[in-house]
C-alpha cells in the first residue's frame, strides 16, 4: 500500500505586518458588509474590490514583476487568502484567475500570450472560468467530448461545459477539449485552450441553485474560433497539465474555510447561558481546523517546491468539504436553548445559507465520489 507523504510544515516567512495590514483593508473595505453576506466567502463576486485588490499588489502576488505580479512567495499568499476567507470578502470574479490560470499561464502559454493577459488580470480588470466538467461526465474529465479540429489559424471547438463557475462574469475560460482520438487511453488527446467568452458562438447561461444564488453556469460552444496562439502548453498533453492544476484548485484554504465566518460570529455571539453542547462543539471545530489547516500548508509547501501533490491535494478536498459541511448542520443541531445573542438574526439568516449552500461544496473541485477514487488509487487501493 502507498503511503500519504505529507511534507514537513513549510517555514513560514514573517507574514505579520502582510497579515495586519490585509486586517486593516478588510476592515475598511467590508465595513458595510453583513454577516449573511460574509457567508458567502469566495462565491461572491464584486468587481469593484477587486480591482482595490489589484490596486494593492494583492491578485498574482506570487507572479512575476515582469508581468504585473509582486514576486511574493507562495506563502504569503497563503496568508492573504486566509484573511480574505476568514472575513467572508467576496473575491470570485478573479479568484479563479488569481488561483490557477495565472499558474496556467505562467507555465503554458506563450510569452506574448503572458503579457497581454497577466497584467490585467493582476491589476482586477480580467477574469478566468475553468471549462473542465461536461454533461455526462462531470468530474470525470477524461469522459469529455468537446472537440477542438485544428483550421488554418487556430482551432474550431464544439461542445458544452456545465459547473462552470463565473463564467457569466469571465472574460475568458481555460478548457479542456479533445484535440485527438485518444486511441490508447481516454486521458490521451487532450488539450487546453483559452477561450474567449464573448467570440462568436459561445454562450453563457448561469444555472441558478436552491438558494437563488447563480454562480455556477453552462457554457455552449459552437463553431467556436480560437486563434493557435491560444493553445496552453503543447497538443495531447492536456491530461497532465489539468492534473497539475487540479492541485491547486483543491488544496488551498478554501477547501476548509467557506464556513469559518458562521464559526466565528457563533464565538462571537456566545454568553454566560451558552450550552455546553455548543462550547464543545466549538472546541471540536477549533481543532479539525488546526488539523486542516496544517494539511493545507503541507501540500502548499509541495506545489511551491514545484511537486504536483495530486493524492495529497485530493485528502485535503475531501476532508476539507466534509468539514464546511458538517459545521452548519451541526449549529443547525444545538441552535435551540444555546445562548447565543442574535439580535438582529443575522446569525439565523447566514445559517440559512449555508444549509442550503453547502451541499455544493463537495460536488465543487470534483465530486466526492472521484476524489475518493483517486485517493484510493493513490493508496495502491484499487
Amino acid at each position: 500500500m502507498t503511503s500519504i507523504d505529507l511534507a514537513p510544515l513549510p517555514t513560514m516567512p514573517d507574514c505579520r505586518a502582510l497579515r495586519q495590514d490585509v486586517r486593516d483593508f478588510l476592515a475598511h473595505a467590508l465595513a458595510d458588509r453583513a454577516l449573511p453576506a460574509r457567508a458567502r466567502s469566495w462565491s461572491a463576486a464584486d468587481p469593484a474590490f477587486s480591482r482595490a485588490l489589484g490596486g494593492k499588489g494583492w491578485i498574482g502576488m506570487t507572479w512575476p514583476s515582469a508581468y504585473g505580479g509582486g514576486d511574493a512567495s507562495a506563502l504569503e499568499r497563503y496568508v492573504l487568502v486566509e484573511e480574505l476567507l476568514a472575513a467572508g470578502a467576496p473575491v470570485a470574479a478573479h479568484w479563479f484567475g488569481d488561483r490557477q490560470s495565472g499558474a496556467m499561464l505562467l507555465r503554458y502559454a506563450s510569452e506574448a500570450v503572458k503579457a497581454a493577459l497577466l497584467p490585467r488580470m493582476a491589476a482586477g480588470d480580467l477574469y478566468f472560468c475553468i471549462g473542465m466538467s461536461e454533461p455526462g461526465a462531470g468530474s470525470d474529465l477524461a469522459a469529455i467530448r468537446t472537440r477542438a479540429t485544428p483550421v488554418d489559424g487556430g482551432w474550431r471547438v464544439n461542445g458544452a461545459k456545465i459547473w462552470t463557475s463565473g463564467a457569466h462574469l469571465a472574460h475568458l475560460m481555460i478548457a479542456l477539449v479533445r484535440t485527438g482520438d485518444g486511441t490508447d487511453t481516454r486521458h490521451d488527446g487532450l488539450s487546453q485552450l483559452i477561450v474567449d467568452l464573448k467570440a462568436p458562438g459561445v454562450t453563457v447561461r448561469p444555472i441558478v441553485d436552491q438558494m437563488g444564488d447563480s454562480h455556477f453556469c453552462e457554457v455552449f460552444l459552437d463553431d467556436v474560433f480560437v486563434p493557435a496562439d491560444m493553445l496552453l502548453g503543447t497538443p495531447g498533453d492536456g491530461w497532465r497539465q489539468v492534473n497539475a492544476e487540479l492541485a491547486l484548485e483543491r488544496s488551498g484554504p478554501e477547501r476548509y474555510l467557506s464556513s469559518y465566518p458562521l464559526i466565528e460570529a457563533v464565538i462571537a455571539a456566545l454568553d454566560d447561558t451558552a450550552d455546553e453542547a455548543l462550547v464543545a462543539q466549538v472546541g471540536h471545530w477549533a481543532a479539525q481546523l488546526w488539523t486542516l489547516r496544517q494539511m493545507s500548508l503541507s501540500v502548499a509547501g509541495k506545489l511551491a517546491a514545484g511537486d504536483d501533490p495530486m493524492l495529497e491535494a485530493s485528502l485535503v478536498k475531501e476532508v476539507g468539504a466534509r468539514f464546511e459541511q458538517e459545521v452548519p448542520r451541526a449549529l443547525q443541531a444545538v441552535w435551540d436553548g444555546t445562548g447565543l445573542a442574535d439580535a438582529d438574526g443575522a446569525l439565523h439568516e447566514a445559517l440559512h445559507f449555508l444549509l442550503g449552500a453547502s451541499a455544493c461544496f463537495s460536488l465543487r473541485g470534483g465530486t466526492r465520489e472521484v476524489l475518493r477514487g483517486i485517493i484510493a488509487r493513490g493508496l495502491g487501493l484499487r
